[in-house]
């Protein structure tokens, strides 16, 4: 596979290097998980039983509110948690709740991200930078 760079137009967090699940989805860490056992558990979720910890999360839309926000800090301090979370678009409220989870989160891509970028993808993301790139 060549490498791919993608530019977001905004970012936070550190750099993050890893496996990634994409799907063309929402995320909500109310409804779409199983924040004890660290899984997709929404059925009709495109990633439903896959194991979201440690994971670069490759996501259409941020979905949710204030319990979302809250929850990516409680995941974050249990040590069950995606390692960063790129979408093509995210509410402010997200936003917030993973830079007070400690969670890299990238979003607003010139391509759909989670088109862009096939699950098991090993990549790199640069906050810093705004780049999210595919290495393998």
């Amino acid at each position: 596979m060549s490498q791919k760079l993608f530019k977001a137009r905004h970012a936070q967090g550190d750099v993050v290097e890893g496996y990634c699940l994409s799907a063309s989805d929402g995320f909500s860490a109310r409804y779409d998980l199983d924040r004890i056992n660290g899984t997709f558990s929404r059925p009709s979720h495109k990633l439903f039983g896959e194991s979201y910890n440690d994971k670069i999360l490759v996501l259409d839309t941020a979905k949710g509110g204030v319990a979302s926000a809250w929850m990516l800090y409680e995941m974050k301090m249990r040590n069950l948690c995606p390692s960063a979370i790129i979408f093509n678009t995210v509410n402010p409220i997200l936003a917030q709740g993973a830079a007070h989870g400690g969670i890299s989160m990238l979003s607003g891509f010139d391509v759909d991200i989670a088109a862009a970028i096939a699950s098991g993808a090993k990549l790199r993301i640069d906050p810093k930078n705004k780049t999210v790139e595919v290495i393998t």
